[in-house]
């Protein structure tokens, strides 16, 4: 296996890249799926064409992955690649030095809103595809998005609008964006700060945007030096999180210093009955984030990744944690919520911007349930070889309970064998059904639960 293990770490084991696209119809369950699951699991995550190495996990080309559920079958599996200039071979940035924001691997997150699907990608606009999984084409709001778009905007679960942002390596570094529920994008602002950060995630509450402007920084001099991410950690740009309001027009942040750290993921953030902004997050600090960075930039040494460990390595490199911005006080305090090792949060999102009291992550090779009102935890561990994605809540219907649905996670295998959806229980933590895939699937990033619209007389 000498050819193997000289591969970098996210082109091997269960990072490896499947060569073809396939597709499979009826589906072997194992146990009983919800006869409520009547939709679209969509992933999207990189998946480097064969023999291609793009210097970084972050950087190969986007491939979904998507299962048809309905009626307690599993009707069907295909995975596409995501048809974008970056993968007709186009480079993301142009001989006179400018950035084509069309050439992007579009292959962090997939989610549909005002019933368009679109594959995401922090540096350049969305790629529009189908619900089986084909490209249409780029996709920017008739015209009006002029920048990058997140990939992970936020849809308020009461407006139905859907807030995002745009990072740029010149200025404006930050543009704000609002979408509304039937999908114009009708609010574009700049928004001050000091330079050209890795801002990968945000929040909303009620009445606010919360921004983190951290410490991981464009660096120039690193870009096209042959692939990879030009980003570095830089302790003198300091770290801070900003509260911004959602009132239309409004562009003033007040900004809270925190202590040095990166955040790639947040879970979510709620106005408290004081008036104080709390936001739950994934917390590195600059040696987590060292770690971390340098394996999935193809380091071949010791893994940071969430479920590897170098030998005699325990401190955890990304915990769940929380920030509590008090405005009467213009001061954050901050403390951890769990001790485990995690990754890729997600809650019930009909709770988006208001309290919640779950968060459910990726911790080692399983999936982890944290009780925030009980300050608890406990995870579903994957069985052998099997290492257990992002988990996406689904609520079941006609149910209040925050917890009552299910979890749908992509399982992938670092021997090389098939994948699996699973589904969990949500409420007790227990397999509810497997869905068996007939191909193995690289992990990845982000995914969404698209239900079938609801059929009106």
């Amino acid at each position: 296996m000498t050819n193997e293990t000289a591969l970098p770490l996210y082109l091997r084991g269960r990072f490896a890249p499947v060569p073809q696209e396939h597709g499979a119809a009826d589906l072997t369950v194992r146990g009983s799926l919800p006869p409520d699951l009547d939709g679209r699991y969509l992933r999207n995550g990189p998946n480097p064409l064969p023999g291609q190495d793009n210097g970084h996990w972050f950087t190969g080309p986007g491939m979904l992955h998507g299962i048809r559920l309905r009626g307690g079958r599993a009707e069907w599996y295909r995975n596409r690649w995501i048809r974008t200039r970056q993968l007709d071979g186009h480079p993301f940035i142009r001989a006179d030095s400018t950035v084509d924001l069309a050439a992007t691997p579009a292959n962090t997150h997939v989610i549909r809103h005002a019933d368009t699907v679109l594959a995401l990608c922090e540096v350049g606009l969305p790629h529009w595809v189908t619900p089986e999984l084909e490209t249409v084409g780029l996709y920017d709001f008739g015209g009006r998005l002029t920048t990058a778009m997140t990939a992970h905007p936020k849809e308020d679960p009461v407006t139905g609008e859907l807030h995002l942002f745009g990072a740029g390596f010149a200025p404006p570094y930050l543009t704000y964006h609002r979408v509304t529920a039937d999908g114009r994008l009708l609010d574009s602002r700049p928004v001050e700060v000091p330079g050209p950060t890795m801002m990968h995630d945000f929040a909303i509450t009620e009445h606010h945007i919360v921004w983190m402007d951290l410490p991981v920084v464009f660096d120039p001099t690193l870009a096209g030096s042959g692939g990879g991410m030009p980003y570095r950690w830089d302790e003198e740009y300091g770290a801070r999180l900003g509260v911004m309001s959602r009132t239309p027009g409004s562009t003033d942040v007040r900004w809270y210093d925190v202590d040095p750290c990166y955040v790639f993921h947040v879970g979510n953030a709620y106005e408290d009955g004081r008036g104080r902004i709390v936001l739950d997050a994934v917390r590195y600090d600059r040696a987590g984030f060292q770690h971390t960075w340098s394996d999935i930039g193809g380091s071949t040494g010791a893994s940071g990744l969430v479920g590897v460990r170098e030998p005699g390595h325990s401190q955890a490199s990304s915990v769940l944690h929380r920030w509590t911005l008090d405005p009467a006080t213009s001061r954050a305090s901050e403390s951890p919520l769990d001790d485990r090792d995690v990754e890729f949060p997600t809650h019930n999102e009909t709770l988006t911007g208001r309290a919640n009291r779950y968060l459910y992550t990726v911790s080692g090779a399983g999936i982890a349930k944290h009780d925030l009102t009980r300050h608890t935890s406990h995870a579903y561990e994957t069985p052998g070889s099997r290492y257990a994605g992002e988990a996406v809540f689904v609520p079941a219907a006609d149910t209040t309970g925050e917890d009552e649905g299910w979890l749908l996670s992509l399982v992938s295998n670092d021997d090389g064998e098939a994948g699996e959806l699973l589904v969990l229980d949500a409420a007790e933590m227990t397999v509810q059904a497997v869905v068996e895939l007939p191909h193995p699937v690289p992990a990845g990033f982000h995914g969404s639960w698209l239900p079938e619209p609801v059929q009106r007389p």
